[in-house]
């Protein structure tokens, strides 16, 4: 496994050894040993999996009360994951990196806990699965508008082929700007 720091030093890239032939592939996704050394001690007690179509946009979600790391992975389709520092002491605050994740060469995004996490579906469909640090704790969960023009992300929806307007939640949909919103 290759881990390759972004822009902001603690979110990784992670790109699994990938061996394939006639039959099919074999790829190790986790090994918490070498996770530890490259992002830290930090271990994993739930597993998420969820199903999107193209265009749906989950996001931007954190945690004030047990905050989650996530390992992020696409098993189905593509997508745009981006990371969100929402750090209070962090100098990094208010920055983002982004990666694009496909089942095709199954690289993960570690995002740590206290950043903001969100992705688009490019793909017909995507599946995407994380292991995450702690427990979802649904008091505590909060979220940042997707199109905050202070953060000013960029989405890359007409690069990727799909140029439509996101599919939110309701709860995405009434998410605060990033000035108004709790420190991760």
């Amino acid at each position: 496994m290759r881990y390759e720091s972004l822009a902001i030093p603690e979110v990784k890239l992670l790109t699994p050894r990938r061996f394939e032939d006639e039959r099919g592939f074999f790829m190790e996704t986790f090994r918490q040993q070498a996770f530890e050394e490259q992002c830290g001690p930090y271990s994993f007690v739930q597993d998420n999996h969820s199903r999107s179509m193209q265009g749906v946009l989950r996001g931007l979600h954190y945690q004030v009360i047990q905050p989650q790391g996530k390992l992020v992975r696409a098993v189905v389709g593509e997508i745009l994951d981006v990371a969100v520092d929402l750090r209070e002491r962090s100098p990094t605050r208010g920055q983002w990196v982004s990666a694009r994740l496909d089942a095709a060469t199954g690289q993960q995004l570690w995002v740590p806990p206290g950043f903001g996490h969100g992705f688009l579906v490019l793909s017909e469909v995507a599946e995407v699965v994380y292991k995450a640090t702690d427990y979802y704790a649904p008091e505590g969960e909060r979220a940042v508008r997707w199109d905050d023009p202070e953060l000013a992300i960029d989405w890359q929806r007409g690069r990727w082929g799909w140029k439509g307007e996101p599919e939110l939640s309701p709860k995405d949909l009434a998410a605060p700007w990033f000035k108004d919103a709790q420190p991760g």
